[in-house]
């Protein structure tokens, strides 16, 4: 009887460290819309995102949603993001957590082609440019567009995605470039309406996708596009944030 209370006592006492721990685990807010009031447009720090050969945007706004405020945003066969820029060590701050929630699938959505690379959600982590990292056509590449665009574009980035038809757990290149690695982490029909929460080892899933160890994180984006296949979406992003490493 003894030794079982002993067994119950050391257990309970190990649950607590292992919760005190998780309660200290630093936490790096980025997205922190659920702390903004609906009647602003854009929560502090984020910005919309544009491209130029893209004439029609996404439009993002904070909303209330279920006693909650986040980012609703819509496209009708447009394309534009909703950016925080801001430097992460992802070997410090490994884990990014959010919420989601789509309100429709793109039927002709296929992340294998052009043409049917559109999602109703989708977040990039980018990464910064190195020059370190690339060769000499590839410094001058960037410098041309650093004075076109007034920034150094990223050197890569990840990106989580809510996909038509494709297995979760996929992983696959960008159909425009291979600097850009797809996640898919929903897909289908299924979750559709429903808020749903993600957790991604950032940190981890850089070194998958591009074998190496990664640069400083850059920023965050949202997306929701339909410019190629001129579908409609909508789709509904809660709070983000990276949470520390545990060991």
């Amino acid at each position: 009887m003894k030794q079982a209370w002993i067994t119950v006592l050391c257990l309970t006492m190990m649950a607590a460290v292992a919760g005190f721990a998780a309660a200290e685990r630093a936490v790096l807010e980025v997205g922190a819309f659920s702390g903004a009031g609906p009647e602003k447009e854009l929560p502090d720090n984020w910005e919309h995102y544009t491209f130029d050969d893209i004439p029609d945007h996404t439009t993002y706004r904070l909303v209330a949603e279920e006693g909650r405020t986040v980012i609703r945003a819509h496209g009708e066969g447009s394309a534009s993001g909703l950016i925080r820029r801001i430097a992460i060590d992802s070997e410090e701050y490994p884990i990014i957590q959010w919420r989601w929630k789509a309100e429709n699938i793109i039927e002709k959505g296929n992340v294998h082609k052009k043409k049917g690379d559109d999602y109703p959600a989708r977040i990039y982590i980018t990464f910064e440019y190195d020059p370190d990292r690339v060769g000499f056509f590839g410094k001058a590449k960037y410098e041309a567009i650093k004075m076109v665009r007034g920034e150094y574009p990223p050197l890569a980035a990840v990106s989580y995605h809510w996909a038509s038809n494709t297995p979760v757990g996929t992983m696959v290149p960008n159909p425009f470039t291979k600097k850009v690695m797809m996640f898919v982490l929903e897909s289908g029909r299924e979750k559709l309406g429903e808020w749903v929460t993600e957790e991604r080892n950032v940190y981890a899933d850089y070194k998958k996708a591009f074998g190496s160890e990664p640069p400083m994180i850059s920023g965050v984006v949202l997306m929701t596009d339909t410019d190629n296949t001129g579908e409609t979406a909508t789709a509904y992003y809660g709070d983000i944030r990276f949470l520390g490493s545990s060991e």
